[in-house]
């Protein structure tokens, strides 16, 4: 299922996406839901930011450039980060950005929705505990890195974490592709195999670290040729079976 929320005359509503037609529905998206009966045309509604998360985490540096390439030990400490929610927009809203600054790094990423409290979980089992997959594009400003590797402010700004357009639920991540469009320029392209840290591992170590909860987005980290990109500038993330996430950047006024 496609799971969307979505505004009309101001007012937000979640739904599921068939074809061209939302069916909205109310309740707790985890737990219990119903259909509410009213009906809505894509076209006739503004798709939002398809959830609120309770939290963000990325990993950095998680693609090869294939699969000859994929190490035969992996890290033993991943690089993991956190991106604050004020940073989540939808596709087709604006990413601005900040003053000062003339170019932002666009990184497109499949991103994983925790449904099921998740506590030092065996990586078998790891995939019980995702509700959904939809796509994230971890925008960055690399001026504000440190050098000791302290990333949060660079990736902090308001407008830096797209997510949408939808929550897919029928998606096997381990054969889909991570791709991303630059004006219409193919910049990204690359089969999910070829994560350096595989999805499974990632969710079971985190959950060792924290108790994930239902609503935690994990952005699983960007293939190879994410660059700068600048104002009026259109970035297309896209995983065929979720759809495409589109932003035009804007610079703050």
């Amino acid at each position: 299922m496609k799971f969307v929320r979505f505004r009309v005359n101001n007012t937000e509503h979640t739904g599921v996406l068939e074809n061209e037609g939302i069916n909205e529905i109310q309740g707790n998206l985890f737990e219990h839901w119903t259909y509410t009966g009213d009906t809505y045309s894509i076209k006739e509604v503004q798709l939002l930011a398809p959830i609120h998360p309770n939290q963000i985490i990325g990993i950095g540096a998680n693609y090869v450039g294939n699969s000859a390439d994929l190490p035969e030990e992996l890290p033993e400490l991943p690089v993991f980060f956190f991106k604050p929610v004020s940073s989540v927009i939808g596709t087709e809203e604006e990413i601005v950005i900040p003053k000062g600054i003339h170019e932002v790094k666009f990184e497109s990423e499949l991103a994983v929705v925790i449904g099921k409290t998740a506590k030092n979980i065996e990586e078998i089992d790891a995939l019980d505990y995702v509700f959904g997959y939809t796509i994230g594009n971890d925008v960055t400003a690399p001026q504000y890195f440190h050098r000791d590797g302290h990333w949060t402010i660079g990736k902090s700004f308001d407008s830096f974490t797209p997510l949408g357009p939808v929550i897919e639920t029928e998606l096997d991540p381990a054969v889909v592709r991570v791709e991303a469009k630059v004006n219409g320029v193919e910049k990204q392209n690359s089969p999910t195999e070829w994560m350096i840290i595989p999805l499974k591992k990632m969710i079971a170590y985190l959950s060792t670290v924290m108790t994930l909860q239902p609503g935690d987005v994990i952005l699983t980290g960007s293939p190879l040729g994410a660059e700068l990109i600048q104002e009026n500038d259109t970035i297309e993330c896209v995983i065929n079976e979720i759809g495409t996430l589109q932003n035009r950047l804007v610079t703050a006024k």
